[in-house]
């Protein structure tokens, strides 16, 4: 964000109200605890993949999501708090992590839900897919939500989560794309999901993903990929990105948005039939079929054979110059996905209460300036038991709606005792506590930067005896005409 300044001398204030009569973390406690976790955070981390579009099934047709929706759960605090619960409770398979996914507005029944399992993967993570869920025709929304609940095996409920909107489309176009309709166009910098089916049979999906830094095609899972469009007027080594929607002919770049291994520059073709079109460049769709190229090869394209990705060289076609035959492995279906991810830490608190709703903060307005500077905290899910902090700092905070709180500023003197000598930044991380304790941390940090006023003549003194009197007024005068900058940033 852009840097904002205002006075950073101290203001008087008085106590915020806590609003926490029956809270058992009061005061000090609660800032102890605060303190412990910025030490060491035991974050738990709930990370929803889906796709941004689901074709809807007719009649007794059942068309799953396509990729799955997938469930990753991380972070040291999982298994903090199941070791928590095992020491309360006799028997092993009590703390398992256990859920089930739905659309929303489907009612409670579990039986129009799909059951979870989370396996253990090598990175410590829990994983689970929802193969079976899809939308009928008798489902008349245009847009809807995954529903994620998730519980502890011995009964506790650990929370609700959702996912973005998801946008319900018929089937997958066949028109010439107009950039008019801009919900169905895939867009420079956007995430997608790439996967294979062999003969189309479902049974024979397969998905482009990563793994020990390889690229591989997988059955069970899938990875997002950022797709960037590719000056490609520029050098290779140089590839510059830009914005815009992608047209087939482009050179794009996919990048994996998990473990950041990226492929080389790739041509995007129009696949009809099992012929990559060399002279199409409308817009690509969700759900097209489409080929990639390896850029500058000869006919060389990105192809899976069973679980591995290769190259493959297409051939020419004799009798119409703009047309290469492929192989059933080099025709992908490309699809836009979305990312929701959800923190909290519960490993400080004594919480009865599912941890849900989870605040999502997305971007933060900083408004007014002098003695009193006030900071916009714009997302979803907020609620009025939540306040933010600036670290272990509690901020006087006031609730505006569901997707907005605002606090007043701490000034700088709450975070440095010898502020009136400060010349370096301090930076601070963005929490939002609820009232029972409950930390939900964020990608977000507010940082004090000091700004020196150039005053001719005047010298900045470094070393300054503190009993002297002179000194320190003199020091007191020349920041008195300094102002801080605060950049907020993820």
């Amino acid at each position: 964000a852009e840097p904002l300044t205002h006075p950073c001398r101290p203001r008087s204030r008085s106590p915020p109200a806590r609003g926490r009569a029956s809270n058992p973390y009061q005061g000090s406690l609660l800032q102890d605890s605060v303190r412990r976790y910025l030490q060491l955070p035991a974050d738990q981390t709930v990370l929803i993949l889906h796709a941004k579009v689901a074709q809807k099934s007719y009649g007794n047709e059942k068309r799953f999501f396509c990729p799955p929706p997938c469930v990753y759960l991380s972070g040291p605090g999982w298994k903090l708090k199941q070791e928590q619960i095992k020491a309360r409770d006799l028997g092993e398979a009590g703390f398992r992590v256990c859920g089930y996914m739905g659309l929303d507005s489907m009612g409670s029944s579990l039986m129009e839900t799909q059951k979870l399992s989370f396996e253990e993967q090598p990175d410590a993570k829990g994983f689970s897919c929802a193969k079976a869920l899809y939308i009928s025709d008798s489902d008349k929304r245009k847009h809807f939500r995954l529903v994620l609940k998730l519980f502890f095996s011995n009964g506790q409920e650990i929370g609700t989560f959702h996912s973005k909107l998801i946008k319900v489309i018929s089937k997958p176009s066949q028109k010439k794309q107009s950039l008019k309709n801009t919900d169905l166009c895939i867009s420079s910098g956007s995430k997608v999901s790439l996967f294979n089916r062999l003969r189309s049979q479902t049974v024979s999906t397969r998905y482009l993903s990563v793994e020990g830094g390889a690229f591989i095609a997988s059955a069970r899972q899938w990875a997002a990929f950022t797709l960037h469009l590719a000056d490609e007027r520029c050098p290779r080594s140089e590839f510059p990105l830009r914005e815009g929607y992608i047209r087939y002919g482009s050179v794009v770049q996919l990048v994996c948005t998990a473990t950041g291994v990226t492929l080389p520059p790739l041509v995007i073709r129009k696949v009809m039939k099992q012929y990559a079109m060399l002279d199409v460049d409308e817009p690509i769709s969700q759900l097209h079929k489409c080929a990639f190229q390896f850029q500058g090869s000869d006919r060389m394209y990105l192809c899976l054979s069973t679980d591995k990705v290769i190259q493959f060289q297409a051939s020419p076609c004799p009798k119409e110059a703009n047309r290469e035959l492929l192989n059933d492995g080099s025709c992908w279906t490309i699809i836009s996905t979305e990312t929701v991810e959800y923190t909290f830490s519960e490993s400080l608190a004594c919480v009865r209460e599912p941890v849900s709703p989870v605040p999502l903060i997305a971007a933060l307005q900083l408004t007014g300036g002098g003695d009193v500077a006030m900071l916009e905290v714009q997302g979803e899910y907020f609620h009025a038991h939540l306040k933010v902090w600036f670290g272990d700092v509690e901020a006087e905070t006031m609730y505006r709606s569901p997707k907005s709180l605002v606090c007043v500023v701490p000034d700088v003197s709450a975070f440095s005792s010898d502020w009136r000598w400060l010349r370096y930044p301090i930076t601070v991380p963005l929490l939002l506590i609820r009232d029972d304790g409950l930390i939900y941390s964020s990608s977000f940090t507010f940082t004090y930067t000091p700004e020196q006023s150039c005053i001719p003549g005047q010298q900045v003194l470094s070393d300054v005896p503190q009993d002297s009197d002179r000194l320190l007024d003199s020091i007191h005068q020349e920041f008195t005409r300094t102002n801080f900058h605060l950049f907020m940033q993820t």
